[in-house]
């Protein structure tokens, strides 16, 4: 008696409920995925709700969609769009998914819309909703539910997380191995002890007593190989004693020089060494055997007499150095660790998404 009622009621509201309609708005409510005759659907189906206005271009439309057509009719999806045809009318449509969990006739009310300031209404419809069948013929035979089986997952379903762990040990192996390089690594600046260069007198010392020992020299036919010898060996002691460029001057302006730093006494020896080795070069002079030592000792008195102490005392001086190929090493291997860290944490992002969804 009820369902009669509710169709006899459907029946008076759909026969006195007309399309909105005026000279430039039409609204319309339909189904397009039921009959159209019987509207009908089984109780839980979805069904498609259409909403659909078209008015002239320019106009305000505010066509609201409700979330649920009736109290017993939800709205699942819903969305809208709006299209213009060739003769410059536009189409307001909207499309409800909706459903229903109650088996009666559902009376769907009008629905309003606004163009400008005007209320129009679309026509009322219904929807049938009807329940499943239940076999009461053979009662004994229905069962209660039953309990959740677990499936077991599948290689395909598993399959990522295996790789995904498998590339996480490997670049947790390769980030390990790049820290130990970098602590490994040979330090950027390291410290060098450098040994102090021979002092200059020593060096000068010990070239006289070569000349001294070697017979060669002290034959008449090799007094100027001699005197070349001594006389370069003086000119290198002064320009590593006093830095100038002794090897490049005359006699003369090697006196001059001296003179800013010793007596004219201290000196003295030192001329008549390079006068004669002047002579000996330049005017094939040839100075007795005897001439030759006095002027050797007067080369070695010079240079005990000249000699720079502190150099003498000269200590091992400790120098920075700074590896510029450990300096580049360190510098990729940091680049590194952090490239590695980066994919590392976004493939173990990726492991725990993966593993979530296959246990959650």
């Amino acid at each position: 008696m009820k369902k009669i009622l509710s169709y006899i009621f459907a029946a008076f509201l759909l026969f006195f409920a007309l399309p909105a309609k005026s000279q430039n708005v039409l609204f319309n409510a339909y189904f397009d995925s039921l009959n159209v005759d019987t509207k009908e659907m089984r109780i839980g189906e979805h069904a498609n709700f259409i909403l659909e206005l078209s008015v002239d271009s320019g106009y305000s439309v505010d066509m609201q969609i409700p979330d649920a057509l009736t109290a017993d009719i939800e709205v699942l999806e819903k969305k809208s769009y709006k299209t213009t045809d060739a003769k410059g009318r536009d189409t307001y449509r909207s499309e409800c998914v909706i459903t229903s969990f109650i088996d009666s006739m559902q009376v769907i009310p009008p629905v309003i819309a606004k163009v400008n300031d005007d209320e129009y209404y679309t026509n009322a419809t219904y929807l049938l909703v009807n329940s499943v069948p239940v076999d009461t013929t053979n009662l004994k035979n229905i069962k209660g539910f039953k309990p959740v089986w677990d499936a077991e997952l599948t290689w395909a379903e598993y399959r990522d997380a295996v790789y995904l762990l498998f590339l996480l040990i490997v670049l947790l192996a390769l980030l390990t191995w790049i820290v130990v390089r970098y602590i490994n690594n040979k330090p950027i600046i390291r410290i060098v002890r450098e040994k102090p260069r021979k002092p200059s007198h020593f060096t000068a010392l010990q070239k006289m007593d070569e000349i001294k020992s070697d017979d060669t020299l002290h034959r008449e036919d090799s007094v100027k190989d001699y005197y070349t010898k001594l006389t370069d060996t003086l000119r290198e002691y002064m320009y590593n004693r006093y830095k100038f460029n002794a090897a490049d001057m005359t006699t003369g302006e090697i006196i001059e020089n001296l003179l800013r730093f010793n007596d004219k006494e201290a000196i003295k020896e030192v001329k008549e060494i390079l006068e004669v080795a002047d002579l000996v070069k330049f005017a094939k002079m040839k100075p007795s055997l005897n001439e030759n030592d006095r002027n050797m000792l007067y080369a070695i008195d010079f240079v005990n007499a000249t000699k720079d102490v502190e150099e003498e005392n000269q200590k091992p001086v400790e120098k920075k150095v700074v590896n510029v190929r450990s300096l580049t090493q360190k510098r990729w291997l940091i680049a590194s660790i952090v490239v590695v860290l980066c994919t590392l944490v976004a493939v173990a992002a990726l492991l725990i998404t993966d593993l979530s969804h296959m246990f959650g």
